[in-house]
């Protein structure tokens, strides 16, 4: 293995930091490692970003401007689309989505572009690390030949790691800085390398024996949320069968002080993780003869639930003597959760896509997410509409899908022919309860 030089250089904050995939999850760590006294570049292909860091502007909405022009102003954090910087650059951090294909299998296109756009300017004493959620074994069977192609060896010229992400979008009480960092290497002097690095700008860092360790624990992380979210989401369908109110079973379950930890139901669930990573663990078993069947039964529920939700709606247009079939509705919410602006795999977009598909004009409102385009399995060009209490009644239904903390629901109740409420934010209105429909 090469010597330790890039040691000295980290803990002297003088190693290059370059961050691949300027988003939600590699712009807030990129200001991490530049608020913490290293000079960091972005790499992104998105020119739009390139130019919005360049201006100190921040295009994330949990992510203020006022740091992120503090640190470009100062010359510590700078941004290009031009890879062949990576050669200058000691340690490179790769940040970029993992998404399913339309058959639900891992899409490793963004890892494999990377990796291939920075194989050319490999050198010996580097460190890449792969922050990318997604199935044990993929830092070494896919990064680490393509970072060798010219010859160099991970673990002899250059150090190979992974460090899954942890971000929370939204989430006050925790930040890149503050969430324990677990750290995977390919070799004991890999994770040597990677654990110095995330310890000069982190709060704490979790080293694991492996990448694999580290690459599964990530999806333990999100799988055992999506079973819970599932198991409560069928206790959700069982319950309107019953006539009792899920949410009031699980506020009493909630009281035990040992146990029970509450998951609560939703149209479906969104974010980059939680909906994603039981398929790719589920794929990745079948290569070792074992069918997950636990895990994709919790992940079979809750890819139902827009459907259950749009059922629902049907229902509840029946009993007012209409029908979804040119219905006009108004979903609150694209947001995948409440007050942030990030869509991507949003339960929203699918419940928009369903009612569409049987003949509903719809339309959507959504503070932080002013604009919908088509892609990642939705086929609609929409722009948020304003929430006019005047206007309301003109819909047939008014559906929370994310509720967002602007909104007094209490108006929108009142003033609305139908709503179906499938986050429980109507829980505490008091007068036109007999309009509210949970979904």
């Amino acid at each position: 293995m090469v010597g330790n030089p890039l040691l000295g250089r980290i803990q002297n904050r003088e190693a290059k930091v370059g961050v691949v995939g300027l988003g939600y999850v590699g712009l807030p760590l990129g200001m991490a490692f530049a608020e913490a006294g290293f000079p960091v570049t972005g790499l992104d292909v998105d020119q739009r970003k390139i130019d919005k860091i360049a201006k100190g502007e921040s295009y994330i909405k949990h992510i203020p401007s006022a740091p992120l022009a503090e640190l470009t102003n100062a010359g510590k954090l700078k941004a290009t689309n031009d890879f062949a910087k990576s050669r200058e650059l000691d340690c490179v951090v790769i940040c970029v989505p993992t998404p399913l294909t339309a058959s639900r299998e891992p899409d490793m296109t963004f890892i494999i572009q990377t990796g291939e756009a920075l194989a050319p300017y490999v050198r010996p004493g580097q460190l890449f690390i792969l922050e990318s959620t997604t199935y044990p074994g993929t830092t070494e069977e896919v990064l680490k030949p393509l970072l060798e192609k010219n010859g160099l060896k991970a673990g002899v010229d250059f150090f190979l790691a992974f460090s899954p992400e942890r971000e929370d979008p939204g989430n006050k009480g925790f930040n890149t800085k503050t969430i324990p960092k677990v750290v995977g290497g390919y070799s004991p002097a890999c994770l040597e390398v990677a654990v110095a690095l995330y310890g000069s700008a982190l709060k704490e860092v979790v080293p694991v024996s492996s990448t694999r360790v580290a690459e599964l624990a990530k999806l333990l992380e999100n799988i055992y949320r999506c079973v819970n979210i599932a198991m409560v989401n069928e206790m959700k369908m069982l319950c309107d069968r019953m006539n009792v109110d899920v949410w009031e079973v699980i506020q009493a379950a909630s009281t035990k002080p040992f146990g029970f930890q509450p998951f609560y139901p939703g149209p479906g669930l969104g974010g980059h993780c939680i909906p994603i990573d039981p398929f790719y663990l589920t794929w990745k078993a079948r290569e070792f003869e074992f069918h997950t069947k636990f895990i994709e039964l919790a992940g079979e529920v809750n890819w139902q639930m827009p459907y259950y939700v749009v059922q629902r709606t049907m229902e509840a247009l029946n009993q007012n003597k209409k029908v979804l079939n040119g219905a006009k509705v108004l979903c609150i919410g694209a947001a995948y959760k409440k007050d942030i602006d990030d869509h991507r795999e949003s339960p929203s977009l699918r419940v928009m896509t369903l009612l569409k598909e049987k003949g509903a004009e719809i339309a959507y409102h959504d503070p932080f997410v002013k604009e919908l385009h088509k892609g990642h399995g939705f086929n609609m060009e929409m722009k948020s509409v304003p929430l006019d209490p005047e206007t309301l009644n003109q819909y047939d239904a008014v559906m929370i899908l994310t509720d967002h903390s602007h909104i007094d629901y209490n108006e929108l109740v009142q003033r609305s022919n139908i709503v179906v409420d499938t986050r429980n934010a109507t829980k505490n209105v008091t007068q036109g309860r007999e309009k509210i429909v949970k979904a």
